[in-house]
């Protein structure tokens, strides 16, 4: 009996993360995520499934973040009756991330319509948020580390992987063959969460590549963040931070604080402008068992920032002078409330643009680390005199080296290691490593297609 692996998403990109195991007469899909980026890649969300929803019998989650669960709305709205298999931390943050990302999709529609940018007459959401809401139904959440059965005589585990809350390594089991999926992999020594959990065996291995191609900087983040904010403030400007909702919005609290206990950085107002970071930051404290942090220092982190829940308060952030930060999502500025505090901000030199993770190709925020003079948003190009910052090294994800040091602990290569979730030269560069300083086979998957593992 055969047992096929199919790369409908994550590879050649690092968004849109997506892979069917068929064994037996049973499909398992291994995240469902949204394609992200530029046109070419997000138009695929538009675009049937190479695979029948019907025929899909189970989901399983690495984690929660959109690019590789936000496309559930549609798969169930398109079909999929089966159960949504992750953590229960998982489970948690896309029921809020899902609704939040179908409610900003309606919006988008809604602002096109009505103002008339969008080729579409009339634009139309790719899911609604009632979408999500139905799709959240389907999830049937599992600890970490128990061995759960799933269709067909398949078995599914999950192993902290250190990147946000929940985040999972996944290993499926069926005739006697171990299929691991690195998911997105933390940093070891982070400052809030735990490290990725080391993993000695796989028959085969689907490993990251979002960083493979560079080292993130050694230096201190909390220094780097208290030059940003200092030398912001002292010019009069404000700190705009285009931030993930689910685990850097947490993680630049958290420094944040440390830095406003130390007196480090002027006692000047910090704004947490996104709902979904906020609804976010509050499970935070309820899984604290995944973090560093104690109790006490996780109600610290939140209480730091002044929530901002409603749309007028969010409006009468761009019309208050003084200097201060905002966080708000999301994170690649590719929607939401940081839109529109970029057109008040990007043109203001006293403020400062602060990059803070991964920028997919094609995004506002990848235009923005490479230097663009404007930006385009709601079909109209906004001037970028702001100062702009990036600081690497607060990611959430493995760089290359890091990579290679958790690879380092199978005690035997592989069968075939297979480098998804990267941008092409990423993959490449990491591909090469594994080959030359392994000695392991390994490839690169195209998009499309299928490899036959049993």
């Amino acid at each position: 009996m055969s047992i096929r692996l199919s790369f409908l998403g994550g590879a050649g990109t690092v968004t849109g993360s997506k892979y069917v195991v068929e064994t037996g007469g049973t499909r398992l899909l291994v995240d469902c995520g949204l394609f992200q980026g530029f046109k070419q890649l997000r138009l695929r969300n538009w675009a049937p499934l190479p695979v029948d929803p019907k025929t899909i019998n189970t989901v399983v989650l690495t984690h929660a973040h959109i690019d590789h669960s936000g496309y559930l709305p549609l798969l169930v709205k398109n079909g999929f009756t089966g159960p949504v298999v992750c953590t229960e931390a998982t489970r948690d943050l896309c029921a809020i991330l899902l609704p939040d990302s179908g409610h900003l999709q309606e919006k988008v529609a809604d602002y096109a319509n009505r103002h008339g940018f969008s080729k579409h007459k009339p634009a139309l959401p790719l899911c609604t948020q009632k979408d999500a809401e139905v799709c959240l139904r389907q999830f049937s959440p599992v600890p970490f580390d128990d061995e759960s059965k799933v269709e067909g005589g398949v078995s599914v585990r999950f192993l902290p992987a250190g990147h946000i809350l929940g985040a999972a390594i996944v290993e499926l089991r069926s005739k006697g063959l171990t299929v691991v999926f690195s998911g997105d992999l933390g940093r070891p020594g982070g400052a809030t969460m735990v490290d990725p959990t080391a993993v000695s065996h796989a028959d085969y291995l689907l490993v990251e590549s979002t960083y493979g191609d560079r080292r993130h900087e050694t230096g201190d983040p909390e220094n780097a963040l208290a030059d940003v904010i200092n030398r912001t403030a002292a010019r009069g400007g404000t700190v705009l931070v285009p931030a993930f909702a689910v685990g850097r919005s947490q993680t630049l609290l958290f420094h944040i604080a440390r830095l406003k206990a130390a007196d480090r950085i002027p006692d000047l107002p910090i704004f947490l402008d996104s709902p979904m970071a906020i609804n976010a930051s509050e499970i935070f404290c309820d899984h604290v068992r995944e973090y560093r942090l104690t109790v006490e220092q996780c109600h610290r982190t939140c209480d730091v920032a002044r929530y901002v829940r409603e749309v007028e308060l969010s409006k009468a952030l761009d019309n208050e002078p003084m200097p201060k930060v905002i966080i708000s999502a999301s994170g690649m500025a590719t929607g939401g409330r940081i839109l529109h505090h970029l057109k008040r901000y990007a043109g203001d030199a006293r403020s400062t643009i602060l990059i803070s993770g991964f920028q997919a190709g094609g995004t506002r925020g990848a235009a923005l680390v490479a230097g663009a003079d404007s930006i385009k948003i709601h079909g109209q190009y906004v001037p970028v005199r702001a100062e702009v910052v990036s600081l690497p090294m607060l990611s959430a994800h493995a760089d290359a080296d890091e990579i290679m040091s958790w690879l380092g602990h199978f005690n035997a290569p592989p069968r075939m290691t297979y480098v998804t979730h990267g941008e092409p030269a990423a993959s490449d560069a990491l591909r090469r490593r594994i080959e030359e300083e392994l000695g392991w086979p390994c490839q690169i998957p195209e998009h499309g297609s299928g490899v036959d593992l049993l």
